[in-house]
């Protein structure tokens, strides 16, 4: 009996860590649910940068959603790199390859940005197919380079759907930093769908 005493104390001192994760509406914060996004650090609930817990989470899982679209859009773009072939292969090849090693390069700023936030960046391929709007598309003919153009017009337009939806979460919480972040992503983007685009034009 006297063994099992502190077994009981133990579990009771689990609960007052439950009301450490709650904000302060006294729900418990979105990454308690089973939905995919980010999921919060250790440190998640000590971070005091002027941001609520609450709109950290927010901001997280809208970049979350942003990192999957970007990685996705870098994968399917390095991919039409290696395998376009015929007449504009050397323009395409070189223009693929320019703009999967700055979209590869932008990554980790936005992984980062997750984690400055508190929270755990995703980093699998289960967790990106979860959370992108972007869809794996099968490359049925190499040779047909104007639907891998369109395809990339279409990817880099999603991702900046994307970056719009999550930049007016962040500008509701006055975060600049993510705002600074997302406003940049969206000029490469753009620039990146009309240089597309005018290709098929």
């Amino acid at each position: 009996m006297a063994k099992s005493k502190p077994q009981k104390t133990e579990k009771k001192a689990d609960k007052p860590a439950e009301k450490l994760e709650k904000d302060n509406t006294g729900k418990k914060p979105a990454a308690a649910t089973a939905k995919p996004g980010s999921t919060p650090a250790p440190e998640a609930a000590q971070v005091n940068i002027g941001i609520t817990r609450g709109d950290r989470q927010k901001i997280a899982d809208g970049l979350a959603h942003f990192l999957a679209d970007s990685y996705t859009l870098y994968l399917k773009t390095h991919n039409y790199h290696w395998n376009v072939t015929g007449s504009m292969f050397n323009s395409l090849h070189a223009m693929f390859m320019d703009q999967y090693t700055e979209q590869w390069n932008a990554l980790d700023g936005i992984a980062e940005r997750i984690r400055a936030l508190g929270f755990k960046a995703p980093g699998s391929y289960r967790e990106f197919v979860a959370l992108a709007s972007i869809e794996e598309t099968p490359l049925q003919d190499a040779s047909d380079w104007r639907t891998m153009v369109a395809d990339l017009v279409a990817g880099n337009e999603a991702v900046c759907r994307t970056a719009r939806r999550v930049l007016d979460i962040a500008d509701d919480a006055d975060d600049a930093p993510s705002e600074d972040l997302l406003t940049q992503r969206l000029q490469i983007h753009e620039k990146y769908a009309w240089m597309l685009r005018s290709l098929l034009q």
